[in-house]
C-alpha cells in the first residue's frame, strides 16, 4: 500500500505520515437532513449523533507539513509575531494540513507564505465558506487553499468569525485573482471581507435578501420562472393525499 503523502509526494525518511486527530464535538444533530416542522417520512427522524469537526494534531504532522510549521514560525518571529497569536491550530486530516489562522493575522500569514523563498505559495485558489451554526463564536468559515508552484507543495488557511461580527480581512492585496472568489463567498455566506474594493453580490440580485448557502436560510418558498411560466414554491404545490 503507497504511503505517499498530498500529491504524490512521500513523507520525510524516518517520519511517519500523522494518522488522523480525534475529533472536536461542536453540537449534537437530531435527525438527518436538518428539516423542520414536516412529518418525517426519511425514516431518520429519530436519529441523534454528533455534529464533529477534525481536532488539533501534534507533531510530528509527516511529510513536509513539519517543514512548513517551522518556516512559518521561523518567518513570523522574525517579524515579532508568536506562532501560538497567529495560529490557533494546526489539522492534519487525511493527509492534507490546515492551518486555523487567527483573522487578525490572517493577511500577515497569507503574504509571509507567498513571499517567504522557503515556503513561496504563490497560487490561492479561492476562498470556500463554511456555516457551522452549532460552534458558537465561531459560526463562519472561511478556507483558502494555497499551492507552491515552486516547491510543489498544498496547505490550507482556515479562519473563523462569528455570525455577530462576520468580518474577515481581504486577501486581494496578497492575492489579486481573490476578487471574485471573495464577492461569491459573501453573497452566499455574509462573510464581510474587509477591505475588499466592491464587496457586492456576484450571483444573486442585489436586493436579494439573506445569503443562501447558509445552513439556516430557508429551503424553497421562492417562485421561478422559466420563460412565462411561473413554478410555485415547494410549500404551494398541488398536494396529493
Amino acid at each position: 500500500m503507497s504511503t505517499d503523502g498530498p500529491d504524490g509526494i512521500p513523507p520525510e525518511p524516518g517520519i511517519e505520515a500523522a494518522s488522523d486527530p480525534a475529533p472536536e464535538v461542536i453540537g449534537v444533530r437530531h435527525g438527518l437532513f436538518g428539516v423542520r416542522g414536516t412529518g418525517d417520512t426519511s425514516g431518520y427522524g429519530g436519529l441523534v449523533s454528533a455534529i464533529t469537526v477534525p481536532g488539533s494534531s501534534t507533531r510530528p504532522y509527516g511529510g513536509y507539513f513539519d517543514d512548513i510549521a517551522d518556516r512559518l514560525e521561523e518567518a513570523l518571529s522574525e517579524m515579532g509575531v508568536a506562532i501560538t497569536d497567529a495560529v490557533e491550530k494546526v489539522v492534519v486530516f487525511r493527509d492534507e494540513m490546515t492551518l486555523h489562522v487567527s483573522r487578525d493575522h490572517l493577511v500577515a500569514v497569507a503574504r509571509t507564505l507567498r513571499d517567504r523563498p522557503t515556503l513561496r505559495f504563490e497560487l490561492c485558489l479561492g476562498v470556500n465558506g463554511v456555516h457551522y451554526p452549532e460552534d458558537v463564536g465561531r459560526e463562519l468559515h472561511a478556507v483558502y487553499p494555497l499551492a507552491s508552484i515552486t516547491h510543489n507543495r498544498r496547505v490550507r488557511l482556515e479562519v473563523s468569525a462569528p455570525d455577530s461580527d462576520p468580518l474577515i480581512p481581504s486577501l486581494c492585496a496578497v492575492y489579486p485573482t481573490q476578487d471574485w472568489h471573495e464577492r461569491e463567498t459573501y453573497d452566499f455566506f455574509g462573510i464581510v471581507f474587509d477591505g475588499h474594493r466592491s464587496l457586492t453580490r456576484i450571483e444573486m440580485p442585489d436586493d436579494w435578501q439573506g445569503h443562501p448557502q447558509r445552513k439556516d436560510y430557508p429551503l424553497g418558498g421562492v417562485p421561478v420562472e422559466y420563460k412565462g411560466t411561473r413554478v410555485q414554491p415547494p410549500d404551494q404545490r398541488r398536494a396529493y393525499d
